[in-house]
């Protein structure tokens, strides 16, 4: 290329730039639309946080706009609605305003999380965490005599919003980019490149149906009436299982090897449907810290999970008959916990912040009751501070809580916490329990299994996964886990206070007990219930302690 070559592209370059509708505007067209910002992502060649700036009021250049305004412009011709054109002049860069939702969702224990979290955008340029609520009720609204870091920003703010020091006005919020991070900590992560899709993922809205398709893609007729009819969770269920089943002419086991492909997008797709109308937007990419982060490409990351892996050592004396319990839909139950809003920032000190979650870098008490009841903190042979996650960290100061009192207070060190709700997945796991639920009352072993490779994908892949580049939050998938199995203890300690012999307690969903186990547990095969696994007899002649891995090798 010539240098007048190069100069002539600059020039072709500059020039009136595509029309774009308001903010609002673009989101209502998308919803209206029944697309989710993934799909729209996936049209444009962005990340879904993207496109939800583009709906906060950042406005995208170059080619992408273009495309932008003409997918716009398209949608607005189906629907027969006028976009409107935005205000006339170069639009500024806002910080991204907050959603426009029903403040439905409860928060964490001790107050209200950040307002207005929105998803971090993918390009550097769009890389703002959004600004508080600037209208919130005056009641909320306290002056601060000294200036306290802003929860979204990290600039010194002067009040504080339900709890949390935030600047009350959009503008006065920097930019986290810009903000200087704490010491030996990693700068931000940069923002993923965009990527080739793996061939399960869903394309375009409309694209012929296929075993490999989403949620995303329908026949013909059915994304026309996409534009038409209101398909909320449920229908989205239940729409994808009928059509695996009518595309493979009725073969069970080939309709749900298709779902299981699909199972990581058309959970994607749940979530943006189930988070519509909601108070605070999934921050998809945020910035996180080196210890959230693999150390090799096949290695592990420093978080403890706390999986629990204990077999009992000593039996009460005679021969007793064991049961095998399966706690059912454990991931699934473990959706309801306390998640991080934004991105996490570091604290040290010893106090913990029921309105945060987070990692935290502890020294954990000794444990005294190991014949009788697991480790809350797993099987773990080093001693010295280990990080763990929210439920570790909350299970332990419970156990060592006025009300139980078996171990001392873990010693806190240090954390990477953020403001934090405990509902942010709750509509999300509601969706997939009630579809649950009513698959196993119909006897419907496609939508079960379909369902359970949603949630169960959902949380595996949410880290570093080439499976699903739209959610980047190990956070989140550490801190499931860790729910997870923090739920699986719990059951063990009321197996136990309500005169059960605790034998065994393993992963999330294995818990062997001696004792009338029906009157501590109800038996079913619905989330809140168990089911028999297996039985087998131990003392005497029977298996013993010393059996047990072989037993687990029999029964896994």
């Amino acid at each position: 290329m010539s240098d007048f070559d190069a100069i002539d592209s600059l020039l072709a370059a500059v020039g009136p730039e595509a029309e774009l509708p308001a903010a609002e505007v673009r989101r209502a067209l998308r919803e209206r639309a029944r697309l989710s910002r993934a799909q729209v992502a996936r049209a444009l060649g962005v990340g879904p946080s993207t496109v939800a700036g583009w709906e906060s009021g950042r406005d995208p250049s170059g080619e992408t706009r273009a495309k932008y305004a003409y997918l716009l412009d398209g949608l607005s011709a189906k629907l027969g609605t006028e976009p409107g054109p935005s205000a006339a002049g170069p639009a500024p860069v806002p910080g991204p305003a907050v959603g426009s939702g029903t403040g439905d969702e409860d928060v964490s224990e001790g107050g209200a999380p950040p307002a207005g979290e929105r998803p971090a955008a993918h390009g550097a340029a769009d890389a703002a965490v959004p600004a508080p609520d600037p209208g919130p009720a005056p009641d909320e609204v306290e002056p601060l005599d000294a200036a306290e870091p802003c929860v979204l920003c990290g600039h010194p703010a002067t009040q504080r919003v339900a709890g949390f020091a935030q600047h009350l006005d959009a503008a006065d919020c920097r930019p986290a980019a810009t903000t200087a991070g704490p010491p030996d900590v990693a700068p931000a992560r940069a923002a993923r490149p965009p990527v080739h899709r793996t061939p399960e993922r869903s394309t375009a809205p409309g694209a012929g149906a296929s075993s490999t398709t989403g949620l995303s893609r329908r026949s013909g007729s059915t994304a026309r009436r996409a534009f038409q009819q209101q398909a909320g969770p449920a229908a989205l269920i239940h729409e994808a299982v009928r059509g695996a089943l009518a595309e493979h002419r009725g073969d069970i086991d080939a309709a749900v090897a298709a779902l299981s492909k699909r199972a990581i997008p058309d959970a994607m797709r749940l979530l943006d449907e189930t988070r519509k109308g909601a108070r605070y937007d999934v921050i998809a990419h945020p910035w996180i810290p080196d210890i959230l982060k693999k150390q090799t490409s096949r290695g592990a990351d420093q978080i403890w999970e706390a999986r629990p892996k204990w077999t009992r050592h000593e039996l009460p004396p005679g021969r007793h008959e064991v049961t095998a319990l399966d706690i059912n839909g454990a991931y699934l139950s473990a959706l309801k916990t306390h998640l991080p809003l934004g991105q996490l920032e570091h604290s040290t000190g010893f106090a913990h912040d029921r309105r945060r979650a987070g990692v935290h870098l502890i020294t954990p008490p000794a444990w005294e009751h190991t014949a009788v009841l697991p480790n809350p903190i797993g099987n773990r042979d080093e001693p010295g501070p280990l990080w763990v996650t929210e439920p570790t960290l909350r299970l332990l100061l419970r156990l060592s809580g006025p009300k139980h009192g078996l171990c001392e207070p873990p010693e806190i060190h240090e954390s990477f916490t953020s403001g934090a709700t405990e509902n942010l997945l709750e509509k999300f796991r509601v969706a997939l329990k009630e579809a649950r639920g009513t698959a196993i009352a119909a006897d419907d072993e496609v939508t079960l299994e379909y369902v359970k490779a949603m949630y169960s994908k959902f949380v595996s892949t949410m880290g570093e996964s080439n499976y699903n580049r739209e959610l980047y939050r190990p956070d989140w998938m550490h801190i499931i886990r860790s729910q997870a199995f923090a739920n699986l203890w719990m059951k063990a300690l009321k197996a136990h206070e309500d005169g059960l012999a605790v034998v065994r307690a393993m992963g999330t969903d294995e818990l062997h007990v001696i004792g009338d186990w029906r009157r501590v547990f109800p038996e079913g095969r619905r989330a809140s219930e168990v089911k028999v696994k297996d039985t087998y007899t131990v003392g005497d002649d029977g298996v013993g302690p010393e059996d047990a891995d072989d037993f687990e090798d029999g029964i896994g």
